[in-house]
């Protein structure tokens, strides 16, 4: 089996303890989590907006999701 701790230590120059790597890991997996949450959200803005809009002037939330999702559909084709 690959063991990494020799690795760390040649490249970081000084002893790496198990629990450093996995902290390390665990860091660099909820910033791409968080970062692909704030990309979905940003993708999302225009059909939220135009949604809300939608439910503020009609008062019908069947409306506003059908908004929604034509909004959605048409950033997704517009995308590609």
């Amino acid at each position: 089996m690959f063991n990494l701790l020799p690795v760390l230590t040649s490249i970081l120059g000084q002893n790496v303890s198990i629990d450093a790597v996995i902290a390390a890991a665990v860091v660099v997996v909820v910033g791409v989590i968080i970062i692909m949450i704030v990309g979905a959200l940003l993708f999302f803005l225009p059909a939220v907006v135009i949604a809300g809009v939608v439910w503020y002037i009609t008062g019908n939330t069947l409306y506003a999701a059908v908004a929604f999702l034509i909004v959605a559909v048409l950033s997704l084709i517009r995308r590609k």
